[in-house]
């Protein structure tokens, strides 16, 4: 039987620390515009990811040996007309690795996939309904190593408005857009801090930028919230 993995800890009510974070500048608008994402990801700065993964957790008696399993998120920026969103998932609550959280559309590449931009591509397809004829894949971001053993491929792309939304219920519980100016805002980000536990012996701090819409709170954190710091200071570099 596959062993759920969940956190030990409640994210939501976590300790929030100071960590300097909205001292830093919010990406200036003009770098939201399509040519400019365009421009900064097909030609990279010199840059440094935040972070480059989650320390995993502390194994259990009769746990299997860890094996990394390769898998893509798509990052899609909606360029809607008044400003640009980023559509996330928000998963189902009896899947057994990260259940109810926050997500890109993605998952683990199959045998067949030609490549990680192919992966997040079926993956939002599959997750959402999106279909590849609206996306324009931009490129992609470092790997990010996730607490549940994951090495992500984050692919970087536009999505032009038109798209119908069609969620596999199994996996998907709704998917909704934050506008990426609202993401991209450092003053957003908050750092939080859980005790040590059985499976984190050295306790643990994590990003979350928390989003409200129509009375609707959604939780952004962990590898999610990572990710989208890593984007920060790719378009901010």
């Amino acid at each position: 039987m596959t062993r759920r993995r969940v956190p030990h800890f409640d994210p939501v009510t976590a300790l929030r620390v100071e960590a300097g974070s909205a001292f830093l500048p919010a990406v200036p608008l003009d770098r939201l515009a399509p040519s400019a994402l365009r421009n900064r990801l097909q030609a990279q700065p010199d840059w440094s990811p935040e972070s480059h993964g989650d320390p995993p957790l502390a194994q259990g008696p009769g746990d299997p040996a860890r094996v990394l399993t390769p898998a893509s998120v798509l990052i899609p920026i909606v360029m809607r007309s008044a400003s640009p969103t980023i559509l996330l998932t928000r998963r189902t609550a009896h899947l057994n690795d990260h259940a109810g959280q926050i997500a890109f559309p993605g998952g683990r590449r199959d045998p067949a996939d030609l490549s990680p931009q192919h992966t997040a591509l079926r993956e939002a397809q599959e997750e959402v309904g999106l279909n590849p004829e609206f996306v324009e894949v931009l490129g992609q971001m470092p790997d990010y190593r996730t607490i549940t053993q994951y090495v992500v491929t984050p692919v970087v792309a536009l999505v032009q408005p038109g798209f119908s939304v069609a969620v596999d219920p199994f996996e998907v519980a709704e998917a909704f857009e934050v506008p990426l100016a609202y993401l991209m805002n450092p003053a957003n980000h908050h750092q939080r801090t859980v005790p040590a536990g059985p499976e984190d012996p050295g306790g643990r701090r994590f990003w979350a930028m928390p989003w409200q819409d129509n009375g609707q709170e959604y939780f952004i954190w962990g590898a999610t919230a990572a990710m989208l710091r890593n984007l920060y200071h790719l378009l901010s570099a």
